[in-house]
């Protein structure tokens, strides 16, 4: 009988231990995860009482997200509005009470209810406290031109697509739009109707913000990748001859230009890329191998998430995808090496990182981090965090950027891209237009820099992509650049 009560005992004591461990555990260690992930209501709710942190536009400072008092139980809660509705919502986010936070309203909560470490909020937060007043949030500034956001969501209209405009000498993001869109007022009591959304593609996916998390098939944009890389191997130069039968031949297989009806004969590398000429660009990936151009994509930010204020999940690394996974190949001959040169085989990238692309070119090989927050002040009006100039590397050198830009111009001259010019100033840009095998399904693309001159770092760089067209690049998406430049070029002139 007391063996069996001694074993009892040890068998409670043991029981009681686990407890006091497992306790322990999710009130220490796990206390701040538990606290940080999306669905736990408790911590939503109580961060309510806050008075949360404004978002604003640039210039003029416009409220992209403000608050709404309410009293509920005899407590002041703030609830979110957005005035502007869809214009930056991708951007900005939502923050609700049932269906959690997006974009900077997620990735900057801290800030914004003033849960930051900063010594400024932290002094202001216990003075609120010790007040009896709401804890103020911290302010949030963006980069983002309004003007020409709505230029870019009108340009876009119902086509599924995105365009990205940022400054390539500072990384500051512009513009930032995708289509379809969502209003983010919506969100909280009628998700279904967001849900229900139906758009030129499918699925519509109204939340997805294609600007950083759309893949897509680049076409002869990513020609631009493969000429920095037969210029940085050494084995080409700009006027390196070709000859051009209108096709290319990979594994057997004939590869025909886009216009399978106009052979270029005796071509030099520059005129091929303004041209977009797809056999020279066949002919260059073989010639190099896959992973000689792979690796000159990387130093572009090809397989790495670009860097942004937003949540890590909405923004994609470009690369190679394989079964729905990032994917380097082994060797060069896992890859069809001819066809990647000109954008195709398994090369996914989204709008963000083409206008890094773009923007490193133009500003000689200099890849910059892009960011969408000019700034975070203080309820009193410090500045706590400023957005600055980052270069993340060099992608190519000075005089391969220099080279390429050429070719780009060249384009926007004479080439694919002539819908793109904008008077009074020097355009570089390329057309793409990734085939998806079906008819009307194309993806179309148009990338490019813009500046005074072309001597001048460019003030601007570019990515604009569309889905399911039947058309060019340069006669769908070329126009839509072409536009957007010219409201932000404008703004620049009219502070």
């Amino acid at each position: 009988m007391n063996a069996r009560i001694g074993k009892l005992t040890f068998v409670a004591l043991g029981l009681i231990g686990a407890l006091v461990v497992m306790t322990t555990y999710w009130q220490t260690w796990a206390a701040a995860s538990l606290a940080d992930r999306q669905d736990n209501a408790i911590k939503r709710v109580a961060e309510f009482s806050i008075d949360r942190g404004l978002i604003f536009a640039f210039e003029p400072r416009r409220r992209l997200a403000r608050n709404v008092e309410r009293e509920i139980d005899g407590k002041t809660l703030f609830f979110r509005r957005y005035p502007y509705g869809p214009l930056a919502a991708h951007v900005v986010g939502y923050s609700t009470v049932e269906r959690s936070r997006t974009g900077l309203e997620r990735s900057l909560n801290d800030y914004l209810t003033a849960s930051n470490a900063d010594l400024s909020t932290l002094v202001d937060k216990a003075l609120d406290e010790l007040r009896g007043k709401p804890v103020q949030g911290n302010n949030v500034v963006t980069s983002l031109d309004l003007d020409a956001q709505a230029v870019a969501l009108e340009e876009l209209g119902t086509t599924c697509g995105a365009v990205v405009a940022l400054d390539p000498r500072s990384g500051e993001v512009k513009v930032m739009a995708s289509t379809p869109g969502f209003d983010p007022n919506l969100v909280e009591e009628s998700y279904e109707a967001i849900s229900r959304a139906t758009a030129d593609c499918t699925p519509a996916a109204p939340l997805l913000n294609r600007a950083s998390a759309g893949l897509y098939v680049p076409g002869s944009t990513f020609k631009v990748i493969t000429a920095s890389a037969a210029l940085e191997s050494g084995k080409y130069g700009p006027e390196a001859p070709f000859v051009d039968p209108g096709y290319c031949t990979v594994y057997g297989k004939r590869v025909n230009n886009f216009d399978t009806t106009r052979p270029f004969g005796t071509i030099d590398l520059t005129n091929a890329l303004a041209n977009s000429v797809n056999s020279v660009f066949c002919k260059i990936g073989l010639k190099l191998g896959a992973k000689e151009i792979l690796d000159t994509a990387k130093r572009f930010g090809f397989y790495e998430r670009p860097p942004l204020e937003t949540p890590l999940d909405e923004r994609l690394p470009s690369g190679l995808y394989r079964s729905g996974q990032l994917y380097y190949p082994r060797l060069d001959s896992d890859v069809d090496a001819g066809r990647m040169a000109f954008g195709q085989e398994r090369m996914l990238v989204t709008p963000l990182q083409m206008a890094m692309v773009a923007g490193a070119i133009g500003f000689d090989g200099k890849l910059m981090e892009p960011h969408v927050v000019s700034r975070i002040v203080a309820p009193g009006g410090k500045v706590i965090e400023r957005g600055r100039p980052h270069l993340i590397r060099r992608a190519v050198s000075e005089k391969t950027a220099d080279s390429v830009a050429a070719m780009m111009r060249l384009a926007v001259e004479r080439g694919t891209g002539t819908a793109a010019q904008v008077p009074g100033y020097s355009v570089g840009g390329k057309t793409g237009t990734g085939e998806t095998g079906v008819p009307g399904a194309n993806t179309t693309w148009f990338i490019a820099f813009v500046g005074v001159d072309d001597e001048s770092p460019p003030e601007l760089a570019i990515a604009v992509v569309l889905q399911n067209q039947s058309g060019t690049g340069g006669g769908t998406a070329a126009p839509i650049a072409r536009a957007v430049m010219q409201a932000i070029l404008q703004d620049t002139e009219n502070p």
